[in-house]
């Protein structure tokens, strides 16, 4: 609770989207679809690329972990923000603040080291089509997936270490509707300096460098479609990653541009716009791009469909 200055807190309070008034009810129940599609969405993937043979490659495998962590992700922020927007004082307890950071850093962290996966895998298939079979072997993709939640574990415990061994006195209101690392690493009342070096120091090594490594990737495919015959040929094998490009485009264009924001003092109302964006809207995309997009993925869908609802 909010007392004077020596006062320890017993809960924050998440502004969040308490200042909407009539808006919030629309809203909660735009959430609720976007929530109830991504759900949806999303274990339609893992499901097809667990019950259709031709999509047992390495990119699949990587894919329907992708689809789970982005479950996984959403659901450590929707459902407290639901129950926040049918709340006029919405509270969160220290330990509950401090297991959503934990576990939205580790989920957004291990989709970070996933889709660089998919950008080496594209990169092999690609660029070494020759080594293809040897470099993405099952332990290798197994190994990846594992360092991808490594990465997400040690972010999540670097985080809750550093910010939540600080004190917390006084204010205790979060302008945010979730408990972000920098909204909570602002209310701290002793120096914060460790938790932002820590926070840097995630960035560059879990952030950046994965998607550096992307970028690399995409230019040595780059390269070699320019190195292809004929622009129906460039045409195949690019088609091959475009819905990859994309979802990377969306997961680091949106999040980017949010903390950008957040790091420069902008306003509250449209940082937390941009944060429901990256946190609820975007991942109900990721179906529909590999649906739509993908050849492979609308093929799966049919053979599932005729096999267990049109046949005689």
């Amino acid at each position: 609770m909010r007392g004077g200055n020596g006062t320890a807190v017993t809960e924050f309070v998440l502004l969040g989207f308490s200042g909407y008034g009539s808006l919030r009810g629309p809203l909660f129940w735009g959430v609720l679809l976007v929530y109830l599609v991504t759900l949806l969405g999303n274990s339609l993937i893992i499901l097809l690329t667990l019950a259709d043979a031709a999509l047992h490659s390495p990119m699949y495998f990587f894919l329907r972990h992708f689809s789970g962590l982005e479950m996984l992700y959403t659901t450590t922020v929707v459902p407290r923000m639901l129950a926040n927007l049918l709340s006029s004082c919405p509270t969160i307890l220290p330990a509950s603040c401090f297991t959503q950071l934990y576990f939205f850093s580790l989920f957004g962290i291990a989709e970070c080291g996933l889709l660089t996966a998919v950008a080496y895998d594209r990169y092999a298939a690609i660029c070494r089509p020759l080594h293809y079979s040897t470099l993405m072997n099952p332990g290798a993709c197994v190994c990846l997936v594992g360092a991808c939640y490594l990465m997400g574990i040690i972010t999540g415990t670097t985080h809750s270490i550093l910010i939540f061994t600080l004190p917390f006195h006084g204010t205790n209101t979060i302008h945010h509707f979730l408990c972000d690392i920098l909204p909570v690493l602002r209310l701290a009342s002793a120096s914060t300096f460790w938790g932002e070096v820590g926070n840097l120091a995630i960035t560059i090594a879990f952030i950046l460098t994965p998607f550096s490594l992307i970028i690399v990737s995409y230019a040595c495919i780059l390269v070699t479609i320019l190195g292809v015959a004929t622009s129906q040929g460039r045409r195949r094998v690019f088609s091959t990653c475009s819905s990859h490009l994309f979802v990377v485009m969306l997961f680091f264009g949106t999040g980017t541009i949010a903390y950008m924001r957040l790091g420069a003092g902008s306003s509250q109302a449209e940082d937390q716009i941009l944060t429901l964006f990256y946190t609820v809207v975007t991942p109900m995309f990721n179906p529909f791009v590999y649906t739509l997009r993908n050849k492979e993925v609308t093929g799966a869908m049919r053979r599932l469909v005729k096999k267990y609802l049109w046949s005689p």
